[in-house]
């Protein structure tokens, strides 16, 4: 009924009434389920990369310290009860999902929600009449600037959930971390309140901003004393974690946060720091170091995030989310703990229609760092995937790379893949980036194309296999 709605009202009309649009959408969905989000303590994630992943280790860490959690996720949802691949292609689902999961994750007796919160979703009021308690905020860098027109407009948008904190109602909980009524200001005394919370990563050169927003509570990951004197001159009361060891190897990742030593299954650095700001958030509720140690050491993989493929193959083959040139330029750094000969890339440019400058820089470093480049289509959403395809290619010949020598253009998908999986010799690594765990290719007229890169590959990897 409301799309009906939208295709009768003229565009640039529609535009305009946008906001109110949203507002109301956010609005009635909380009523319809009854703010549910004052019944559960809500932790919020925010930041340019490294969103999905805190999310999960936030919820892992927090299972293990004995509190059942949901979540919502790029990848993933959970009520709590049961979780699922993300099939809505938004990590922050609009219209009445997220109120209603909050609601499942209350009735299934859930005692946190983590969600992921993006600035589109911040600016269609996705996180409006959500009482959220904890912002964590991973760090930020250019992306997504031709939604919001520019970097300053992104980083104001990633900048109000961080004001939308402290206009909420704070909580209180018992000792089981469950939220509860406080009727009069005896039993307000027995109970724990819930303080609004920042958590920074303090490394980030915009931390300073985010920290800025008003909190009860706020705390910095830190990596240097540096940046710890540099922090407390603005923030007198900051409270500092400090991040120290950090070792990336092919067995995965270990690092100390306050001598407390941690040995996570993961690869790379920046894991690091997500596992790190996921243990600040877990800390912040009570939990001891050992317990949240516990539930991330546990962790062997992140859904679409470096995500090993294996049919029994003499090569390796990973599966990644990265879809933008500082991902992929940390992908990049991340598999270089891996022994190989050569490196076959796929890759596209996902989201036709945005951040249109960003194809051919993803072209250049994969063709820069790939021994063969196969570009293939990914969301074409409304523009011609072939155009998308092209723009793309364009990098990869700008550092040299040669069209039907070590550069491919293959239109369909599947056949891309399985090319390169084609091409792949012993000990070689095929790299397929640019839609990890998501379960659809989006087409003109939002058509959704039901799809996983990891089952593909490992379907096309059977058959090559026999």
């Amino acid at each position: 009924m409301i799309s009906y709605l939208k295709r009768l009202i003229p565009v640039n009309i529609f535009k305009k009434l946008q906001p109110i649009y949203h507002y109301i959408l956010a609005w009635l969905a909380n009523l319809i389920y009854a703010f549910p989000s004052k019944k559960i303590i809500v932790i919020g994630v925010t930041g340019t990369a490294g969103k999905t992943s805190v999310v999960y280790l936030i919820v892992r860490a927090l299972e293990e310290a004995g509190w059942p959690a949901g979540y919502s996720s790029t990848t993933q949802f959970s009520d709590g009860q049961r979780e699922w691949l993300n099939d809505k292609k938004m990590t922050m689902p609009g219209r009445f999902f997220l109120p209603k999961l909050l609601r499942r994750m209350v009735k299934n007796g859930c005692r946190f929600a983590v969600i992921e919160t993006t600035s589109q979703g911040i600016e269609q009021f996705r996180h409006r009449f959500i009482n959220y308690d904890t912002v964590v905020v991973t760090g930020l860098y250019s992306e997504h600037i031709e939604a919001h027109g520019s970097f300053e407009n992104y980083k104001k948008a990633k900048g109000k959930l961080c004001s939308h904190l402290k206009k909420y109602p704070q909580k209180y909980i018992n000792e089981g971390r469950q939220v509860v009524k406080a009727k009069g200001k005896l039993n307000k005394l027995e109970l724990n309140r819930v303080k609004k919370t920042l958590i920074v990563n303090g490394s980030d050169k915009h931390g300073q901003y985010f920290l800025s927003f008003l909190a009860d509570n706020k705390m910095a990951l830190i990596k240097t004393e540096e940046e710890k004197k540099a922090l407390l001159e603005e923030n007198k009361n900051l409270q500092t974690y400090k991040q120290d060891n950090v070792k990336t190897s092919n067995q995965g990742t270990s690092f100390s946060l306050e001598d407390n030593n941690f040995d996570l299954k993961l690869y790379g650095d920046f894991q690091a720091d997500n596992a790190s700001l996921a243990a600040i958030t877990t800390h912040s509720y009570g939990a001891d170091f050992g317990q949240i140690k516990d539930g991330l050491e546990k962790i062997s993989a992140l859904a679409g995030k470096m995500e090993k493929i294996n049919a029994g193959q003499e090569f390796l083959t990973i599966v990644d989310y990265a879809f933008e040139p500082v991902a992929l330029e940390k992908l990049y750094q991340l598999i270089s703990v891996f022994n190989y000969n050569r490196i076959i890339h796929v890759l596209g440019s996902a989201g036709g229609g945005r951040d249109k400058a960003r194809r051919p820089k993803l072209g250049k470093i994969a063709g820069a760092k790939a021994d063969l480049v196969v570009v293939s289509n990914e969301d074409p959403y409304d523009e011609d995937p072939q155009l998308i395809i092209d723009q793309v290619a364009s990098g990869a010949n700008l550092v040299g790379k040669k069209e039907e020598v070590d550069l491919f253009k293959i239109l369909d998908r599947r056949e891309a893949i399985n090319f390169a999986l084609k091409q792949a010799k012993k000990d070689d690594l095929v790299l397929i980036t640019g839609k990890g765990a998501e379960q659809f290719i989006c087409s003109t007229k939002s058509q959704k194309i039901a799809w996983d890169d990891r089952k593909v590959a490992r379907q096309e990897l059977e058959k090559i296999c026999g």
